[in-house]
Formats: C-alpha cells, sequence, structure tokens
C-alpha cells in the first residue's frame, strides 16, 4: 500500500487502496492555495461497494465475535503505529487543513488518547442479569450494529472521524468512514496503517467523496445499520430524515453558538486568555467555538482592551511555519462567508473593534487568511449573533446581573457549550446549571478528553460522544429470558 506522504490517496476498501469510479480531484493548502495532493473522488457506487465490502467483513473475519480483548489488542496497535507516526501525520493535516502544527500535534495526540482509551473498554462490552419472578433467569447481552457509517468534518479532520469510529470499531462493528471532502488525507492515511495494526480488511474503509452523493447512498443503503455525522445543522438534518425513515441510531453533532461568561470577579488575564483560545483557535472553525462574549459592565472596557491587544499580536502564518498562533481558514468560500457575517454585523450597529477584514501582508495574500475579529455591540437580533460563522469572529455584549447574563446565554437555537469565569464557586456551580449546554466549562478555554462526555442540547445535535458508555452507542441490547422450571408431566 502506498505510504501516507505521496500525492495521491485513493479508496481505502477491504484493506486496499485504490482508485474511485469518480476519477480524483486536488486538495488545496489554505495557506496558499496550491495543491498538496490529488484523492480519489469516491461514486455512489463506490459507497456501496464498501458497504459490500464492510458487510462481508463483519459476517466473516471474526472481528464481532466475543473476544474483545482482540478487538482492544488491535486498537492499542493502531494508536502506537499512529503515536510513532505523529509528527508526519500532524504535518499532513496542517497542510490539508491550514491550523497551526501545534494545534495539529495536540489533534493528533489526541486520536492517540482516543484509541487508547477506548482499546480499554473493548473488552468490557457487558451484560446484565436482571432479576426476575419465578424459577427463571433473564439477562441482557450487547451485540455488535453491524455496518457503522462515519461523515466526518472538515475543521477537525483525523479528531472528530476517530471519536465515532473508535467506539464502534471496539464494538465489534465494520465501518465506513467517509471524510470531509475538503480535508481527507489524514483519513486515508490512518485506513493505510489499519492492516499492519491487525484490524482485519474490510474492518475499517475510507470513502472520500461528495457529502451530497456519498453520504446520502450510505446512510439510505439497507447494509448501513447507524450513522454518526459532525457538521452543519442543515446537512445533519438531512442525515436524520434518511435515517428516520430507515429507523436506524444516529449520533448528530451540530452547530454551536457559544456563549463565554465573564462575571465581575474573574481572574481578567485567565479569563482573556481562555475567551482569546476559545474563539481564535483553528480560526474560530470550531463547532464549540466561544463566539459570543457577554462580559459584566464594571469590567468591560478593562477586558476588551486587554483581549483586542492578545488578538492583534497573534501571529498568522502558513500553520507549518514556526511561531504561527493562528492559520487561515478552510477555503476562499469559507473566508466570504465569515467576512459576510461581519459586514452584516456592521451594518446592523457593531462595532469592529479590530480585524474584519483579510490579512494583507504579502505573505499572506495568497491564502484565506481572516483577521482576528472583535466586533462590539451587536443586536441580539444580528445575523452574527444568531447563526454560526465557524471563523474568527466574536461577537461582544454586556450585562449588569446574573439573570440577564444566563438569559443572553441561553438566547440561541443551539446548545452545545458555555463558558463560565468566576472567582465565586457558588456563581460557577449555580449558573453552570442554568445553562442551556451540554457541556459547561469554568475558568478555562473549551476543552475536553476522550473519558469526557461530549455533546449537546437543542439543535447542537442528539446523543453523546467520548465517555466509558461511549461504546454502548454502538451496541444493540438482548434480553433473553429462560424458564428453569421442571417440564410438567403430561397427563
Amino acid at each position: 500500500m502506498a505510504s501516507a506522504d505521496e500525492s495521491t490517496y485513493g479508496l481505502v476498501i477491504g484493506g486496499t487502496e485504490g482508485p474511485a469510479a469518480g476519477g480524483d480531484g486536488p486538495v488545496l493548502d489554505p495557506a496558499t492555495n496550491q495543491p498538496v495532493a490529488r484523492v480519489a473522488r469516491a461514486s455512489a457506487d463506490d459507497a456501496r461497494h464498501a458497504l459490500e465490502v464492510a458487510d462481508r467483513a463483519f459476517r466473516e473475519s471474526g472481528w464481532a465475535g466475543d473476544d474483545g480483548t482482540k478487538r482492544a489488542k488491535a486498537l492499542r496497535k493502531l494508536a502506537a503505529r499512529l503515536d510513532a507516526d505523529l509528527e508526519r501525520f500532524a504535518r499532513l493535516e496542517t497542510r490539508n487543513m491550514g491550523k497551526p502544527l501545534r494545534e495539529s500535534r495536540i489533534d493528533i495526540g489526541f486520536v492517540v488518547q482516543t484509541l487508547e482509551y477506548v482499546a480499554g473498554l473493548a473488552d468490557k462490552v457487558e451484560g446484565t442479569t436482571v432479576p426476575v419472578p419465578g424459577n427463571r433467569l433473564d439477562y441482557t447481552l450487547r451485540e455488535p450494529l453491524g455496518v457503522t457509517v462515519h461523515i466526518a468534518p472538515w475543521n477537525y479532520p483525523l479528531l472528530l472521524a476517530m471519536r465515532s469510529v473508535a467506539p464502534a470499531l471496539a464494538a465489534g462493528n465494520a465501518v465506513v468512514l467517509k471524510p470531509a471532502s475538503l480535508t481527507p488525507l489524514t483519513a486515508v492515511a490512518l485506513g493505510r496503517l489499519a492492516a499492519d495494526a491487525g484490524i482485519p480488511a474490510g474492518i475499517l474503509n475510507v470513502v472520500p467523496g461528495p457529502g451530497g452523493e456519498v453520504g446520502r447512498a450510505l446512510v439510505d443503503d439497507p447494509r448501513c445499520a447507524s450513522v454518526s455525522f459532525t457538521g452543519s445543522v442543515e446537512a445533519g438534518r438531512q442525515v436524520a430524515e434518511i435515517a428516520a425513515r430507515r429507523i436506524i441510531p444516529t449520533t448528530l453533532e451540530l452547530g454551536g453558538k457559544s456563549p463565554a461568561l465573564v462575571f465581575p470577579d474573574a481572574d481578567i488575564d485567565r479569563a482573556v486568555r481562555g475567551v482569546l483560545w476559545g474563539i481564535f483557535g483553528n480560526a474560530g472553525q470550531m463547532c464549540w467555538a466561544a463566539s459570543r462574549l457577554l462580559v459584566h459592565e464594571s469590567v468591560r472596557a478593562d477586558f476588551l482592551g486587554k483581549l483586542q491587544r492578545s488578538a492583534e499580536a497573534l501571529k498568522l502564518g502558513a500553520g507549518v511555519d514556526d511561531g504561527v498562533e493562528m492559520g487561515p481558514v478552510v477555503s476562499a468560500d469559507q473566508a466570504e462567508k465569515v467576512l459576510g457575517y461581519v459586514a452584516a454585523a456592521r451594518a446592523d450597529g457593531g462595532t469592529v473593534v479590530t480585524g474584519g477584514r483579510r490579512a494583507e501582508e504579502p505573505r499572506l495574500r495568497a491564502g484565506n487568511f481572516v483577521l482576528p475579529t472583535i466586533v462590539d455591540g451587536v443586536p441580539v437580533d444580528s445575523r452574527a449573533v444568531r447563526e454560526e460563522i465557524f471563523g474568527p469572529v466574536l461577537a461582544v455584549a454586556g450585562f449588569s446581573e446574573t439573570d440577564e447574563a444566563v438569559r443572553l446565554a441561553n438566547a440561541t437555537r443551539y446548545g452545545l457549550l458555555a463558558a463560565v469565569y468566576t472567582r465565586d464557586l457558588a456563581t460557577a456551580h449555580t449558573v453552570a446549571r442554568r445553562l442551556e449546554a451540554g457541556m459547561v466549562t469554568v475558568n478555562e478555554a473549551p476543552i475536553t478528553f476522550p473519558q469526557t462526555p461530549f455533546g449537546g442540547c437543542k439543535e447542537s445535535g442528539l446523543g453523546f460522544e467520548q465517555g466509558i458508555r461511549v461504546v454502548e452507542a454502538y451496541t444493540r441490547q438482548k434480553n433473553v429470558l429462560v424458564n428453569l422450571g421442571a417440564a410438567k408431566k403430561r397427563a
């Protein structure tokens, strides 16, 4: 199989890599808009072929058997292979997606940790015994679903893919992964490692291609037993509609418009660092980006001044360059979309404190660089406050009372994350309980670990990923009732 640093990437189906029926096309470096590789573009027929191969492997390879220790060993070996190759994978991620190399190293490290954590759960997929009346034995079994489909986004290409792929494999399923068309390189590269790690051919398949064709073909096929999707609300709704018709389990991790609440007693310097990372990390291209800042009026001026200076000091550049703190957004189209939201915020009466335009340095002009942007005083009904921007744009509003802060924080159709900055434990815990969000961080930038559940409420999605029960999401429960009484004698 080809090595991951070559310039052509195919479909990984049944343990081999090959071309797609739909041909191939270039993927671009967002820092230069120059091609970095050519990648196969799967068709609906390719998708159906991958499902056929995965279904056969699920039934015949033995991967779904009772011995979870074999799956655990293979997942640990895959983690070790990836860890040994972490730097190359991080550079590949950065070239394809644009984020600073420091962030890509963290991302690939998180994938390694996820594989290691989930490997520890592979031999602990357990049933229970249930007390029932009479001379009976009742127990439950946890069985793998079959072929699971995973549709991954472009902002954390490998991390968000493996967050669902790893537990599905641990549970004994066969997997078909469709990475985002913009950023498929590390997913294909990881697929190349599967056989070497001891994962049977056909158990982990990777089919890059357009979501409208390939994603639909995968989810609408009777061999798809469940789907995990990370992406926009609009696309997630389409996936959910198809899955609902087929009545299959669905996990959706969708958008966010997360608030960061800064109370007057907060450690201001610490809060500035947290808010800065929460919106400008990965150039703001995060579902859980803290894109709305709610700051107490008594500290608003001081906080904004420090935040502005910190934002303007961020070093922009190609992610592979030394010292870069923020890279480009993923595509030219995404840059235009982000700047459109800034224009809307201005038109609605917001004041651009800093940024709000493309970077003008000669070394950055060829790429998709948008300056870190802070807009103050944006009305709550502005598109820039209501809709997910997915770029380095922070909308700022003030508050005077805790009730007002909570009301503003919850005034959104999303409910993924909220961040609270305060020194007061009562405020931290009370406000955390009142916030309509699946996750709350206190005095820290958005952060997660493989062992902590990740998910939201409202239009931010359905279900959770990560955590100790994540493998159960890729199993079905079977109840067995045995009557142990002696058979009655016939007259």
